[in-house]
């Protein structure tokens, strides 16, 4: 009887040691994803009916999504996560001066990095009368209705895959599941530990030179943070004099940003806020980041720029 409870014990204990390391990837937003959890059961369903959820609010590439029919001027409510992200925006907005304003869509469809296609022969007086449509201040929510001007075009291309990151790991951590990595588009978060390294997850500042045999220029841990980077070295278009311009339009001139800021990595308490202060950041030069970061110590940040002799330089503020 003791050798038979015995192994009822070992076959109870091995019953409850079920849990293993699940890994799902893929493409989504035009990017990839990847997420590792530590979970008896795969949740690639459900996050993929967390993508579409996302899309359905906030793809400005899906003509019936709400952002759409926001930017349309067709009536129609918001969703709650519209609200979050938009609500989220508002305090960036705000503490970096309008650098980060998700209402510059018109004049980033101009410069060909939306939906709509680049405007032809753009010029200083077209993109002066589309700035006329910029400003987060001018947008306001009641309830699920929202108010903005007509030209206003809203883009949360530089939040939302911060606000999905979150979105995912909320869900995880609904589960149960105590350790896990989700990573879209280069947007991260990471809670817990490497269950299969038994250490924390440790995670590659990427190169900016993509041409270099060296992927990874460093590494950082981050336990139960997101980090979030923008970079200016791979999606850019080239215009017919040869010109290279960026994908981040500075909000203040409408023209692509002007800056020797290669990559900007920000550690944050949510994704979301990493990701559009990243972006935001991505628009200052060194001195000015330094003064506005010597104010929010809250934001951890890693910066690879060119210095004068078209070096890579290194710099790192509030303990990244």
């Amino acid at each position: 009887m003791k050798n038979l409870a015995f192994f009822v014990l070992l076959l109870f204990l091995s019953c409850q040691n079920t849990t293993t390391q699940q890994r799902n990837s893929g493409a989504v937003f035009g990017t990839t994803y990847t997420i590792i959890y530590d979970s008896s059961g795969n949740f690639k369903d459900e996050f993929d009916d967390i993508f579409h959820d996302i899309n359905r609010s906030m793809s400005t590439y899906i003509p019936n999504s709400i952002i759409s029919k926001v930017n349309k001027n067709r009536t129609t409510k918001i969703d709650s996560q519209f609200k979050t992200v938009f609500e989220a925006s508002k305090v960036v907005f705000k503490q970096t001066n309008g650098r980060f304003d998700p209402t510059i869509g018109a004049v980033v469809n101009a410069w060909d990095f939306g939906p709509e296609g680049k405007i032809e022969q753009l010029d200083s007086l077209k993109i002066k009368t589309l700035m006329q449509s910029v400003g987060l201040d001018q947008v306001s929510i009641n309830g699920l209705d929202i108010t903005k001007p007509k030209a206003t075009k809203i883009d949360f291309n530089a939040i939302a895959k911060g606000y999905a990151v979150d979105r995912i790991g909320q869900f995880l951590k609904r589960k149960k599941v105590e350790n896990f990595l989700v990573e879209i588009g280069g947007e991260i978060v990471c809670y817990g530990i490497n269950s299969i390294k038994n250490a924390p997850w440790n995670i590659g500042v990427q190169n900016p030179n993509v041409q270099s045999d060296i992927p990874y220029l460093d590494t950082v841990v981050l336990i139960n943070e997101a980090m979030a980077t923008s970079g200016t070295y791979r999606k850019y278009k080239i215009d017919q004099n040869g010109r290279q311009y960026t994908h981040i339009i500075d909000t203040q001139s409408g023209y692509p940003s002007k800056t020797n800021i290669l990559s900007v990595s920000v550690i944050a308490k949510n994704c979301m806020i990493a990701d559009a202060y990243a972006t935001a950041l991505q628009t200052m030069n060194v001195n000015e980041m330094s003064r506005f970061l010597e104010n929010h110590p809250e934001l951890k940040v890693h910066i690879i720029f060119e210095n004068e002799n078209k070096e890579l330089e290194f710099k790192s503020f509030n303990g990244f």
